[in-house]
């Protein structure tokens, strides 16, 4: 086997103090990840159909907002729990804070989106209204 590439199993018996973490993170960071995956592919189809301006797309952005806010609080609640137990290695906590970086940009990227279209659906409604 190629010594630069290194497996789960590699990894884990280099490694064993953190082979327990190998599940966990990968679940736990898969799930709301393709979660959001999703939503942004809804997004598109809706944006695609000309229905942008819509309480669907508000609906997408909501859900990816709450999948990036989940990862954050996955891996701070992961790196606190290595903190506590002096066990943080540092390509790890370089790694998790990165992670952490990516989804509070993904975060912000929908807080941004969402407000204005919001407020875009409210205007539209009353001129529905007064018309």
């Amino acid at each position: 086997m190629f010594s630069g590439s290194l497996g789960l199993q590699d990894t884990a018996e280099m490694y064993p103090e953190y082979a327990y973490l190998r599940f966990p993170v990968l679940i736990g960071t898969a799930i709301p990840f393709f979660l959001a995956l999703y939503q942004a592919l809804k997004l598109l189809s809706y944006i695609e159909r000309n229905h942008a301006f819509s309480e669907l797309a508000v609906n997408s952005l909501k859900h990816i907002k709450y999948c990036a806010m989940t990862i954050i609080a996955l891996y701070i609640f992961g790196m606190l729990l290595l903190v506590s137990q002096n066990a943080l290695h540092p390509s790890i906590g370089m790694i998790g804070l990165t992670i952490i970086f990516t989804a509070f940009v993904m975060l912000l990227f929908a807080t941004v989106l969402q407000e204005p279209l919001r407020n875009e659906l409210e205007i539209k409604s009353e001129n529905d209204l007064t018309v």
